[in-house]
């Protein structure tokens, strides 16, 4: 079993994953450490975000505090041309493990799977130093990023957050509120492990399982009619919370479903 075995076989077969999904998508992934390239990593987040300069994602000073102070903050790179970027920073000592608070691609890098290789390089890092899990919070209603974390991640939603950050002044959520699924990401798990592989297991949801329903794409909707996004967050969060404050489980997210949340009567 993955708790038994040896840690160093650990940390170099998740090195060599993570060398194994830089490849097939033709990035090398690396530390940023200088002001130059935090300064780049800066640029691209607020560019992603659609920020102006004057309010960027992660202020400059801040971001060189994050390195100095020993965390994570990776780059990916397609030749010479930062195209992704994730910071991460350390959690309560107890707890072992690392809060991914930001981790964007440039848009024209779409479809190349550079996110899973970033995320793979982080889960390398936090293993090499003992860290076990990872923690980030991600906006429920984008599907593409729900199938991204939980079915090619193996990432576990545990707590659904309303209006997490309050107002937030960017292209992306002007106007929504930020609610917010916190995952937590067993960097040991069999399941993880599996899919850092490459493999990811079909997850088919139990009859009795509740399917909470999400937009195709949430960002259009938005575009063009800002009611009807409203209207998807607000039964999101309804159904969401309800489920899980009844202690439903989220197991799974199903493109064409939407969330697959387990009831306590299928758990037994």
């Amino acid at each position: 079993m993955a708790e038994l075995r040896n840690d160093d076989d650990v940390v170099h077969e998740a090195a060599a994953h993570a060398e194994r999904a830089a490849t097939a998508s033709a990035v090398r992934i690396r530390e940023l450490v200088s002001i130059g390239e935090h300064a780049e990593a800066i640029a691209l987040l607020s560019r992603i975000w659609r920020r102006p300069a004057e309010n960027p994602v992660v202020p400059p000073e801040l971001m060189r505090a994050l390195s100095k102070a020993g965390n994570y903050i990776g780059g990916a790179f397609a030749d010479d041309l930062l195209v992704g970027v994730a910071i991460a920073f350390h959690a309560d000592p107890g707890r072992h493990a690392l809060y991914s608070h930001i981790a964007g691609i440039s848009a024209a890098q779409a479809g190349r799977s550079i996110g899973f290789a970033l995320k793979q390089h982080q889960r390398a890092w936090a293993l090499e130093r003992g860290i076990e899990r990872i923690e980030w919070t991600f906006d429920p209603l984008v599907a593409r990023n729900a199938h991204f974390n939980i079915t090619k991640l193996g990432a576990r939603p545990q707590e659904y957050l309303s209006d997490f950050y309050g107002a937030m002044n960017d292209g992306v959520n002007t106007d929504d509120e930020t609610d917010r699924l916190l995952m937590r990401w067993e960097l040991r798990d069999p399941a993880v492990v599996l899919r850092a592989g490459g493999e990811v297991p079909i997850e088919a949801g139990l009859p009795g399982d509740l399917r909470v329903a999400v937009p195709t794409d949430i960002e259009r909707i938005r575009r063009e009619d800002r009611a009807a996004a409203q209207g998807w967050r607000v039964r999101v969060r309804d159904d969401l919370t309800r489920a899980l404050d009844a202690g439903g489980r989220i197991v799974g997210f199903d493109r064409g479903e939407g969330y697959l949340v387990r009831t306590e009567e299928w758990t037994a």
